[in-house]
């Protein structure tokens, strides 16, 4: 199929007729028509059939669709990367992205110390999963980002700013005194408890499985959730036991539950990354300096 027939196939698969696809994409009703059955003689079968005055599309038509919905929104990609190529960087200001885990603690704490140095830098800040921020960076949507695991993107400089130990937040009164005040527990111990897991898909939840496996130490999970901060507050709430990393048990309320560090230790590690493609500026050198303080502040 070539551009002009995918272009018609498209608009005819999201409206459902020649008129209203014609309106689309702005051309003649005739037009419409010639194109798709010089795509079908292409093809070689049918893309159509008209029922009740609408085009209905046929089982290869619906196998196809799903492809040319991904070219698009690559087409759709590369249009934002080329406005925002087009439009440049503006002056006085940082475009900042962090997983969720660091908007709580570490950000806040980053931006205090940016304001005392930079005071005319206008920040934009998102939090967003890790997958989300390295597109937006591959796009240039954004100057800098700082997630929790490694990334390998020929697009994207990266450079690791810390360590964290994974910890345990528990429910007080789900383990002893003594366990509490010693500020450890092992896998076997943790293994006795409910424990709030992390979703499979998630650096530190693939971490963690695959610890616990070759540990050989099963554990009760009583729920899985997808993001860090969710964890904790259901240990807030008496749920289980929340497995997270350092910079989120520095939120929790030590009025609630129990901080206890993980044995044997689990690392993970918080990264900087930055599009290649773009000028490593001052701004984004400085920011990520008070990052790294941030995160030895809490250290």
């Amino acid at each position: 199929m070539r551009l002009r027939h995918i272009e018609v196939f498209n608009a005819v698969m999201l409206t459902g007729s020649v008129s209203a696809a014609a309106r689309m994409i702005n051309v003649t009703q005739p037009a419409v028509s010639r194109t798709l059955q010089h795509a079908e003689v292409q093809l070689g079968f049918p893309l159509f059939q008209r029922v009740g005055g609408r085009l209905k599309p046929t089982v290869e038509a619906q196998t196809l669709y799903p492809h040319i919905e991904r070219l698009f929104a690559q087409l759709d990609e590369v249009q934002r990367l080329s406005v925002n190529l087009k439009a440049g960087r503006g002056q006085g200001a940082l475009r900042v992205l962090t997983v969720l885990a660091l908007s709580y603690e570490v950000f806040p704490r980053a931006m205090h110390l940016f304001r005392e140095k930079h005071p005319n830098v206008v920040v934009n800040h998102q939090a967003l999963h890790s997958p989300q921020i390295v597109s937006s960076l591959v796009l240039q949507e954004a100057d800098v980002g700082y997630v929790f695991s490694a990334v390998s993107h020929p697009a994207l400089a990266q450079e690791r700013l810390a360590e964290r130990r994974v910890m345990c937040v528990a429910p007080k009164g789900l383990v002893s005194a003594r366990q509490a005040k010693s500020g450890l527990i092992t896998l076997a111990q943790l293994s006795k408890l409910p424990v709030i897991a992390l979703d499979g898909q998630d650096p530190l939840g693939t971490l963690l499985a695959h610890t616990v496996r070759d540990s050989g130490a099963g554990l009760n999970e009583v729920i899985t959730v997808q993001t860090y901060h969710v964890a904790l507050a259901l240990a807030h709430h008496g749920v289980g036991v929340a497995m997270v990393e350092g910079c989120t048990a520095a939120s929790a309320d030590r009025s609630k539950v129990d901080v206890l560090a993980l044995e044997p230790a689990i690392a993970t590690s918080v990264h900087m990354l930055r599009p290649i493609a773009r000028p490593n500026s001052i701004t984004t050198r400085a920011f990520t300096r008070c990052m790294q303080q941030a995160l030895q502040q809490l250290a």
